[in-house]
């Protein structure tokens, strides 16, 4: 899940997509299973505004490396709190996204008090 504005302009602009936490967390938080997508959003980034989108990636386009590991605080955003269910491993990308590993980008839809509700495209 990416803020759309940022990600376009870093696109648009051809350098390399960090999210906003990336320097204080040292990865990008990515998940290898969709059921956790809108739990995890709204979790984390409730509280951002503006547009998200779902990018879905091939892992073997990605140059940085992925490791599996226990869910962490995105920026100053605690994990806590996640059920068991929403805490298995997950992957973090030691870099950035390649452009080249995006085989998607798709809406989220969200409420006007920023809850996370569906990915239309995406069947979860």
């Amino acid at each position: 899940m990416v803020q759309a504005e940022l990600w376009r302009a870093a696109k648009d602009s051809g350098k390399p997509y960090f999210p906003p936490t990336y320097e204080q967390d040292g990865f990008i938080h990515l998940t290898a299973d969709p059921k956790f997508l809108l739990g995890i959003g709204n979790h984390f980034y409730r509280t951002v505004q503006g547009e998200f989108l779902l990018l879905v990636l091939e892992p073997e386009r990605l140059a940085a490396k992925v490791v599996f590991e226990p869910a962490a605080p995105v920026g100053t955003k605690s994990a806590e709190g996640l059920s068991a269910e929403e805490a298995p491993l997950f992957p973090h990308l030691y870099g950035t996204i390649d452009y080249g590993a995006v085989t998607a980008e798709l809406p989220i839809q969200r409420d006007a008090e920023g809850a996370f509700l569906a990915i239309p495209e995406l069947a979860l």
